[in-house]
């Protein structure tokens, strides 16, 4: 994992700071394209449509980018994604593409993938309150969707782990939304004080450390960051109470920042009474799986997840 670290020229290990911000997007906007619906479609391999459906009570309408199998038929189980860029940057379509050839296809999954609002511009709750707008809005189109409303992954990576764990907890203790089977947390940011070994052992290592995501908790956070009554929802490594979850699986790199909270998180549903899956990926960093999609850690990576889904779902992985 060291040698593709090195490879990488020196912007993509710039650390982020509110100043360079817009440099920051534009790089991650030439990074990761957003591909159109029609690419998404890849010639009819997949059925995708771009919904604008009902915010949350005051806010605007929320995307969701929903795609299945082009030739699947029936209700689906559905993968409810959100994406990663430390809620500041990123999109629900470029994450598409892996998603849809990884998952979608081998799995027969529908994905609803969440355009929330990014920070500085919307802070906590806003970008939250998107993604369960959406939840709500997607469960309860289920039919006209072709969507199971009761077999529901809640899932996400890095900044949108985080996310999907607050809208997991969030969903929880509402109680007007789906019960999930399952959520998928791949290294996801939970923990806004940044105060474990990993944040302190790891700063200034490795594409995304410990400083870069302090402006990542500022920008979402605003005036609440550094509050020590933050709830669970805007930072679920404040939860206190994780009982009550659906089965969990989450993976993170020995060689990061949130390795930590990552395994104190999947402690704490263990003792719980809860159902938590953890993988520690040794020596990778944050994001290894897709600065080195080829390299045998990340293929190990990328099969340990897609046998969770199938075993949640109980569906074998067509080839």
């Amino acid at each position: 994992m060291s040698a593709a670290l090195e490879a990488l020229d020196g912007s993509s290990r710039e650390r982020l700071t509110p100043e360079n911000l817009a440099a920051q997007r534009e790089r991650d906007a030439a990074n990761r394209p957003r591909p159109t619906a029609v690419e998404l479609r890849a010639d009819g391999r997949f059925a995708v449509e771009e919904l604008s459906v009902p915010g949350a009570e005051g806010g605007p309408n929320v995307t969701l980018v929903y795609a299945r199998p082009g030739d699947a038929t029936g209700s689906l189980p559905v993968l409810y994604y959100m994406h990663g860029g430390g809620m500041m940057m990123g999109n629900a379509w470029s994450v598409l593409p892996k998603i849809l050839r990884d998952w979608s296809a081998p799995l027969g999954l529908a994905v609803v993938s969440v355009e929330y609002r990014l920070a500085p511009e919307t802070h906590y709750p806003g970008p939250l309150e998107d993604c369960h707008a959406g939840l709500l809005w997607t469960v309860g189109h289920a039919d006209e969707l072709g969507i199971d409303g009761e077999r529901v992954i809640i899932g996400g990576k890095s900044a949108g782990g985080g996310l999907a764990a607050a809208l997991t907890l969030l969903n929880r203790d509402r109680g007007d939304g789906p019960t999930p089977i399952g959520q998928l947390l791949q290294c996801p940011m939970l923990d806004d004080r940044l105060d474990t070994p990993s944040a302190r052992q790891m700063a200034g290592v490795g594409l995304w450390d410990r400083s870069s995501t302090a402006v990542a908790w500022q920008a979402y956070l605003g005036d609440r960051y550094g509050r020590p009554d933050l709830p669970a929802y805007a930072a679920p490594a404040r939860a206190t109470d994780l009982s009550g979850l659906p089965p969990t699986y989450i993976d993170v790199g020995s060689a990061e920042t949130f390795r930590d909270e990552n395994v104190a998180y999947a402690h704490a549903i263990w003792c719980a009474g809860g159902d938590a899956e953890l993988h520690v990926w040794p020596g990778a960093f944050h994001g290894f799986d897709s600065v080195a999609p080829t390299a045998a850690l990340a293929r190990e990576a990328r099969h340990a997840r897609t046998q969770w889904l199938s075993r949640v779902l109980g569906r074998s992985v067509r080839e």
